[in-house]
């Protein structure tokens, strides 16, 4: 039987009431935590030899680049054992995307599968989806995706394409500019783009934090973009109007960014489509600017690259090559 580990690190899936809200966070250890998820879900055992191990307890809406890194050295090291054929991350929704994004960047090719689940309501209510999501996170760990995925609502999704498209319903998660990895219904139907299994390399935690991501609208004041590059301001994520057009107004700022060595990386704010900076003058003026098309990154796979190959290469050629070329199969 194939055996996976269970790495909790809190949300909303392992939440219970505490009296004064339904979903006051849990004041369970560990020892409790996992035998409240064994007896929830009797249906693990069958599918893989469970072990559990829990990190940490936090709201997802608290995690910091800090915590990513902390998550991907205890991976890194669990995957080096060579004790799992798989590992389950169970996340909070609020910010899966990005500790998958991240996660995904920073331990490069995988030999086994690494999955983010999580939950819109608690494992421990009546109607909730962390019953199929955890299930699901499982199955598909002791399967042929050697890559960090995000599953839920019957999909696994490329982790470092994944994106929080709703807030409300069970099928809260998309990869809009890449299809499933895996398709679960009746059966499971693996994609042909999975990724190979690959050597794991090295743990690499260089990263610089101090990224700014900006999202263009009529109005925005050129003078705040330019401020950023004075302000300790390492790299600037820009998201523009559709093929990656901008207003003109905001090039003189762009030019004076680019000036003062940080590197600036543009994305789409469609969630489908690409950045091809050339078709429209604001888009083409921004480029000879210094910018950098994104290509179809999200805005969290291009926030957590920015930082890890600003942290590796630093404001330099090999980190505009680093940014151009698909790494882990985050762009096109």
């Amino acid at each position: 039987m194939r055996r996976v580990l269970i790495l909790l690190t809190g949300g909303t899936l392992m939440m219970r009431p505490t009296g004064a809200t339904a979903r006051g966070s849990s004041a369970l250890g560990l020892e409790d935590r996992t035998r409240d998820l064994v007896a929830a879900l009797p249906m693990l055992t069958s599918i893989a030899e469970i072990e559990t191990r829990e990190l940490f307890a936090m709201d997802s809406g608290d995690m910091q680049p800090a915590d990513w890194l902390r998550l991907a050295r205890h991976v890194h090291a669990a995957i080096s054992e060579r004790t799992h054929d798989g590992i389950v991350i169970v996340h909070g929704t609020d910010t899966m995307s990005y500790t998958a994004s991240a996660l995904a960047l920073l331990l490069g090719e995988l030999p086994i599968p690494v999955v983010l689940t999580g939950a819109q309501r608690p494992l421990f209510e009546p109607r909730t989806d962390a019953r199929e999501n955890l299930i699901d996170a499982v199955l598909v760990a002791t399967m042929d995706v050697p890559e960090v995925s995000v599953v839920f609502a019957s999909r696994a999704l490329r982790g470092v394409r994944s994106t929080k498209r709703d807030a409300w319903d069970y099928d809260a998660f998309d990869a809009p500019n890449c299809p499933p990895l895996v398709t679960l219904g009746v059966g499971a139907t693996l994609a042909p783009h999975v990724r190979r299994a690959g050597e794991l390399a090295p743990f690499d935690e260089r990263i610089e934090e101090r990224v700014l991501a900006v999202r263009v609208f009529p109005g925005l004041d050129a003078e705040l973009v330019r401020a950023a590059s004075g302000r300790g301001v390492k790299g600037l994520v820009l998201e523009a109007y559709g093929t990656g057009n901008l207003p003109r107004s905001l090039i003189s700022a762009l030019e004076h960014v680019h000036a003062s060595g940080v590197p600036m990386m543009i994305v789409s704010q469609c969630l489908r489509g690409f950045v091809e900076l050339g078709r429209y003058a604001g888009g083409a003026a921004a480029e000879a600017a210094g910018a950098i098309s994104g290509g179809d990154m999200t805005a969290e796979a291009a926030i957590a690259k920015l930082m890890i190959g600003l942290g590796r290469y630093g404001p330099t050629d090999a980190l505009k090559d680093y940014l151009l070329r698909d790494i882990i199969g985050e762009r096109a």
